[in-house]
Order: C-alpha cells, then structure tokens, then sequence
C-alpha cells in the first residue's frame, strides 16, 4: 500500500528543448529541479509515476546530521539551512521542524558508537549531548523505560514526507520549470560521448544537461548506457498510526523509531530491519557489496521473489522505442511485511503504554538504494559528458535532499558546488578509493 502523500498536477506539453532535464521526481530530484529553474535555467523534471511516489515518502522524515558518515556532513549541514528556508522561500510548508532528535539505548556498544561520534560533532562544530539513564528517561517520559543512556541532536529536525518532495516540485513550477508525471525517460540520446536529449515515452526533449535521480532505478538506466553503477536495494516495512497522544516528536531506540507527523499521527519503523532479495544485479554486484552484508548480516534477512524478473534489480534492456520497465512499474510499491508491522507496533505499544488503544492507518515497504560504502553517488560520470548520477542515499537522503539536489544542480551546470563533491565521486565506487564503509 502506498503512503498518503500530496499531489500536484501536470504539465500536458512536452518542451521541445531545455537546458537541464531531471530524471526522477523525489526530493533530490525536484530539489535539483527547483534550485536550477531559480536560476533561470529552462528545466523539465520528469517521473514515471508521482513525484515522490516512492522512497521520498517512505521514509522516517528525519533531517539529522547526527551519526552521519563524515564525508556526509557538510552536506548534512547545508541541507539544514536549506531547510530551515525553503517553506518560507516556496510559501508552502514542507513540515520541516528543528524539534532535535532523541536516540535511547541499553546497549553499551551502541552507546560507545555514539560517544566516539562527538569526536565528530566537535570537529564540525555540531551541538550534540550525550545522555545519562536518568536524562534519557527523562526525554522519553512517558515511556516507563530505564536507559543505560542516549544522545540528543539539538539542532536536527523533522520534515514531512507526504509534502516535501511535490511542495519543490510546485517551488520548481513556480520559477518556471515543467513537470511531467507519468513520463518515463526510456533512456539518453547520445552523440560522440555527450548527452543531446532524453528520449520519453511521450518524446525526445533535447537537451546537453541531465541529472538522473532514479533512486533504486538508478543502476539500470545506467546500466543500459554501459555505465556501472554498483547498487544494492533494501526493502523495509514502515507503518503510520491514527492520531495518537503527543509523546515525543522523533525518537530512536533498538526496538523502533518513532516520528511524530503533523496531523498527530506517528511514522514507526524498526532500524536496521529489512530484506534484501536475490535479484540479477545484486548478483552482478555481491563482490562490491560482500563487506557491508558481512558487517550487517544480523540485520539484514535475504529472500527470493518477485523482483528477481521484475523491477530494477531484474535482467533484460529496452529498445528506446518500446515499453519499458519504468512504464511498467510506474510507482514501485512492494507490499509491506505483515509480521514486521505487527511486530513493529508491538513494539512501540510496550515502549509507549499509551499507544495500545492507538490503530494502524496504513503501513507500506520501499526499496532503500545503497552504495558499498553507504554514501551516496552525486557526480558526473566519466566518458558521458553532460550526465550527472544523483543516487545510491542509502537510507538517509531525505535529510540530505535539498542540499543533494543543489550539489546536483551545481554540477549539471557548471556553478560553484554548495560543498565539495570530491567525496561523492562515482569514480570511488570503480577505482577502490572509497574508503570505509559508512553508516545505514
């Protein structure tokens, strides 16, 4: 079941020729979208289905810096000030919220994760506070629980998912771009290694500029261009109660997530729970992604289904002329886990007494799209001059999103990057250059 989320319309006109497309309206995307048309630039933002229609509105709703990888970073931080304007800037809401994020725990490593990671805060100069049993008891009163400890992010926040992603679309709309739901961009028109067009079901628009921000269709679009791009797609089950009591406004334990929305209502998730299934293309990758499965293998459960022959991850090209998997598939939305979401509202009921009287408004599943090394692509790719890959977020970009699509933005246009790029280079991913694997 999809999640609720706000829609907006559609343009009917294909433009003929632009300065930049946009392949892929989440939030990267449409965040892409709407900071290159306030520069003037001639934009046309396409999406096989709804903008935000999958993993943009499935997900947390957490903007955090905390425990981030720190190549991540400056990005995390840029993307707050952004936040903190883009409502005011648009004049619609995106229901970002700087309420600060509260994490508790009984485990002593998790703890000692996150004491080292101040060493980090202090290095960027990130407000972050350690907490005692006491003091995470008392952040989460209400709760009956006793901590060993915990970590609150004072200066992180919250944002909607229903709204944010079609609220920069309709910022992007407004200086001028177009948008185009239900419009597959079936793959690139290529002249001597450079981009020229993007080739539609409705059409070609030319163009010498494209970001692509296909979250887990990502590597297959690349893949038909000869381009590899090493992704994995995790599959993890959210639920969102009905109205419940005002409890806390974001909180992490071991047992679930919990974000307060703003109808009252509550996103509950349990980290780090999901599937990955065996699928052509993780078959394609497993070599790349052989040390991160190693590291999590306790919280990552392997399956076999449908997504072996259908969906991004399966096998098969496309003729540029034909039917594509992306029209196929308009709005990937595997079913949810019922036992995860019985499990996950359990759960939350014994953690918060109050919810036991609470019901499940709707639950879904979507596809996390990871890297190795869980940081994201956001990059120009080499031997394709023009294409910029904006993808691989690992399980955190919504937080990212609006700085992610103004680096994406930067890059397809030649401006002056908002952070340094070097750290999301697709070259890494080949090369063996990137580093440690990061956090998920």
């Amino acid at each position: 079941m999809s999640p609720t989320i706000e829609r907006i319309a559609s343009d009917e006109r294909l433009p003929a020729e632009v300065d930049v497309v946009v392949i892929g309206a989440g939030i990267v995307g449409s965040a892409a979208a709407y900071f290159l048309a306030k520069r003037g630039q001639r934009v046309a933002l396409l999406e096989k289905g709804v903008v935000g229609g999958e993993q943009s509105s499935r997900n947390w709703g957490w903007c955090r810096q905390q425990n981030r990888d720190a190549r991540e970073l400056p990005l995390a931080m840029r993307g707050m000030e952004l936040w903190a304007r883009l409502g005011q800037e648009i004049g619609r809401d995106l229901g970002f919220r700087p309420c600060g994020l509260v994490y508790a725990s009984n485990d002593v490593e998790q703890i000692a994760t996150w004491e080292k990671w101040r060493t980090t805060a202090r290095d960027f100069g990130i407000e972050t506070h350690m907490l005692t049993g006491a003091q995470a008891a008392e952040k989460t009163a209400g709760s009956g629980r006793n901590w060993l400890g915990g970590v609150h992010s004072v200066s992180d926040g919250k944002a909607e998912p229903a709204l944010a992603a079609p609220v920069l679309a309709h910022g992007a709309r407004l200086n001028g771009a177009t948008i185009h739901q239900n419009c597959a961009a079936r793959g690139l028109d290529v002249s001597n290694g450079a981009v020229t067009g993007v080739i539609t079901e409705k059409g070609t628009i030319r163009t010498r500029s494209v970001i692509l921000s296909g979250g887990a269709w990502a590597s297959a679009f690349c893949r038909r261009h000869g381009i590899s791009f090493p992704q994995a797609s995790i599959r993890q089950t959210s639920l969102r109660t009905e109205v419940a009591p005002a409890l806390i406004e974001a909180l992490y334990t071991p047992e679930c997530a919990m974000t307060r929305r703003l109808d009252g209502s509550y996103t509950i998730a349990i980290s780090g729970k999901g599937t990955l299934e065996l699928t052509p293309q993780g078959l394609r990758y497993a070599r790349d992604f052989l040390p991160m499965f190693i590291r999590r293998i306790k919280a990552v459960e392997f399956g076999f289904g449908s997504s072996f022959f259908r969906g991004p991850e399966a096998l098969g090209s496309w003729r540029f002329d034909e039917v594509t998997p992306f029209e196929r598939i308009r709005v990937l939305d595997p079913k949810p886990n019922r036992k995860t979401v019985e499990q996950t509202m359990a759960r939350a009921r014994a953690l918060y007494p109050a919810l036991k009287s609470v019901g499940i408004r709707e639950s879904w599943a979507g596809y996390i799209d990871s890297t190795p090394d869980a940081v994201p692509v956001i990059s120009p790719v080499a031997g394709l001059k023009g294409f910029v890959l904006a993808a691989g977020f690992s399980g955190h970009g919504f937080g990212l999103g609006p700085a992610a699509g103004h680096l994406a933005a930067d890059l397809a246009v030649n401006d002056t990057p908002i952070v340094d790029p070097r750290p999301f280079r697709h070259s890494r991913l080949l090369d063996g250059s990137q580093g440690e694997i990061g956090e998920f």
